[in-house]
């Protein structure tokens, strides 16, 4: 009776789920359609920016080039360009021009570094140091005798070093590292490589601190491309995990993740005591004081044993290099006087210059980034001990009276404070 009296209703039903069936499909494929487009673009920008950030092969090309012509040499050279037993594995560069990848040389595992782009002037914002000559390699000069190359390399650390007494000492080690052949002879082409590689802060801070067990040792040279010891552990914090799902990962919850795959607290702790001897390391050693200009965790690593090492010390810089370079630099305000992320002085309002003399020593940038580090999970009767070590440490200055003692005081007993409490488990 109800379908005579309204004879098309039955009809009605199936066209509105068919409707409604064909919009979820749309609507469906719209948002897959936007997925995947938005999927591909990311792809797209991130192997655009691997493309840029990633050029060994361009590197390979120019080092090999001026290795065969004979312009430069070194004991990674014939590896590296004839019998091609040392090749680039992963790409770990953050900057196009400061090229780094796992590689294998001989079997081996280590870092190889190169450097790619040619720096006219200082770029107080990028990088402290000019990186390479105008012309590639131009310096010494054929004709350049041995006495005469090392004057120029005296000169060069006076200017970077300050005027220490012992700068003749250094001169020797230097020469001996660039006898990468040890034929008891520098060549003009290891003198070339040698005079290129010195510009760089890191491998002159690893030939000074060559027998100190947290820095990394290096492994050979050609040109300014160097090869040091790899480290298995990359970083204080985490698990490495795939960029694209790094893309994902809010920062908060990836620095939950962080925490839950750090190793036990006593492995921590040996860690930290590692970092505090670097600390020592470079603080007024024997050609004067390094500063930590990048302390962050990615720059430190560690091995199977839980020693410290460190992965990049190409912010770690001489103090008397920085204060030339900073002071009388034009500035408005405190964060125009900031090189890396961590060396800051301050700005003279009444002169609208920086200050030479940098707040923060070492030590207590090395205690910030270890404070959340060291206190989860630390145990109970120390726990409180340890914060407030850590938080004197933290306010350290180097304006502060007697900082050098304080720096001491502080830094012996944070290092005995963990050395009492894993002194006997079986990670000490």
């Amino acid at each position: 009776m109800a379908r005579s009296l309204c004879p098309g209703a039955w009809l009605r039903k199936p066209y509105y789920l068919q409707a409604r069936f064909s919009y979820v499909r749309m609507k469906y494929l719209f948002f897959s359609w936007l997925v995947v487009f938005v999927g591909s673009w990311i792809i797209y920008v991130q192997y655009s920016t691997y493309t840029e950030l990633c050029r060994g092969k361009d590197c390979k090309k120019i080092i090999c080039d001026k290795y065969k012509t004979g312009v430069i040499d070194g004991p990674a050279c014939n590896s590296l360009c004839v019998t091609e037993t040392l090749y680039f594995g992963k790409c770990l560069s953050t900057k196009p021009n400061n090229q780094m990848y796992l590689g294998i040389w001989d079997n081996l595992p280590g870092v190889v570094k190169c450097q790619m782009e040619q720096a006219l002037h200082l770029d107080f914002g990028t990088e402290l140091e000019p990186r390479k000559e105008i012309v590639l390699f131009d310096k010494p000069t054929r004709g350049t005798t041995v006495q005469k190359f090392k004057e120029m390399v005296y000169s060069l650390f006076k200017a970077k070093l300050g005027d220490q007494g012992n700068l003749s000492e250094l001169v020797n080690l230097i020469l001996t590292v660039a006898d990468g052949d040890k034929d008891g002879q520098v060549s003009l082409g290891e003198a070339k490589s040698a005079w290129a590689l010195l510009q760089l802060n890191e491998f002159l801070l690893m030939v000074i601190l060559q027998d100190k067990e947290h820095t990394p040792k290096l492994m050979g040279f050609c040109g300014d491309l160097y090869v040091m010891e790899s480290v298995e552990y990359t970083s204080l914090y985490g698990i490495s995990l795939p960029w694209v799902i790094e893309l994902f990962i809010p920062s908060g919850f990836r620095r939950s993740m962080d925490q839950l795959f750090t190793p036990s607290w006593p492995r921590k702790a040996k860690i930290a005591i590692g970092l505090l001897e670097f600390v020592e390391d470079v603080f007024h050693g024997p050609y004067g004081n390094f500063l930590m200009c990048d302390t962050s965790a990615k720059n430190l690593g560690y091995n199977d044993k839980y020693d410290l090492k460190m992965v990049d010390m190409r912010k770690i810089v001489p103090e008397a290099n920085l204060k030339e370079l900073i002071k009388d630099r034009h500035c408005e305000s405190d964060l125009d006087c900031v090189y890396g992320t961590d060396c800051r002085t301050s700005c003279d309002q009444s002169t609208m210059k920086c200050t030479s003399e940098v707040i923060q020593p070492n030590l207590a940038k090395a205690c910030q980034l270890l404070k959340d580090y060291l206190l989860r999970g630390a145990p109970s009767e120390i726990r409180e001990e340890l914060e407030k070590q850590l938080y004197s440490c933290i306010a350290l200055k180097v304006t502060a009276n007697q900082m050098e003692m304080e720096h001491s005081l502080i830094l012996n007993n944070l290092k005995t404070l963990l050395w009492k409490k894993i002194s006997y488990t079986n990670d000490s």
